[in-house]
């Protein structure tokens, strides 16, 4: 059974910087494709940054295009969200999810998804 655990998540000024883990066992990186999503209390769950099987395909969510970077390490089996110049409305529990297909990631469906690591951005 596949398994992946977020780790990274803390509280940060405005303008700061986190970089968030997924540690994946269970599958393989050359096979599945990750996105990292995002939910606060009251809001819908938003996608935020995917990469695909290959490593070279990536997607950013419109929000944070320029401030995140989404990378992935195979030998590790890891996958990293670096979040640069961080705002209030970043905050939120960030997940990380698994699929083999792009198509359904980008739409918010994963077979399997963490648990979540909490982000609080303060002003």
């Amino acid at each position: 059974q596949a398994q992946l655990v977020e780790s990274g998540g803390d509280l940060v000024q405005a303008g700061g910087s986190l970089r968030l883990s997924c540690t994946i066992s269970g599958l393989s990186l050359a096979d599945y494709s990750i996105c990292w999503f995002r939910q606060s209390p009251g809001k819908e769950r938003e996608g935020v940054s995917c990469v695909g099987w290959g490593g070279y395909s990536t997607h950013y969510a419109d929000s944070v295009k320029g401030r995140f970077a989404i990378s992935r390490d195979s030998a590790k089996n890891q996958v990293y969200l670096q979040m640069n110049s961080l705002k209030p409305e970043d905050s939120g529990k960030y997940y990380c999810a698994a699929d083999r297909t792009w198509a359904r990631l980008l739409r918010g469906q994963a077979t399997y998804w963490g648990q979540g690591t909490q982000v609080t951005v303060s002003a």
